[in-house]
């Protein structure tokens, strides 16, 4: 929900309405405004959302490269990279 509070905060600072947003991001109002009562979207409508309040270059961040605070850490990251999980 947390998201779905930033985005509306985001889509008021620019003086949109929801039915505006939702052009913008060339999705259905319902979809739009489901997003903002329950925070639940696609990944794919959140991306459209982003684009519309010109901030797809927050989505970068999202898995930023790791800042580390040991050696340890820095050795570790080194070792042999797993291919796949083992647990479901």
């Amino acid at each position: 929900m947390q998201v779905a509070s930033r985005v509306k905060a985001r889509r008021l600072e620019m003086n949109l309405t929801q039915e505006g947003i939702a052009l913008r991001a060339g999705m259905k109002l319902p979809t739009y405004r489901r997003f903002e009562r329950t925070g639940e979207i696609s990944f794919r409508g959140l991306l459209q959302i982003g684009f519309a309040l010109n901030a797809l270059q927050d989505f970068a961040l999202l898995f930023d490269q790791r800042l580390y605070q040991t050696l340890d850490e820095v050795l570790a990251e080194q070792q042999p990279k797993r291919k796949r999980g083992s647990k479901k």
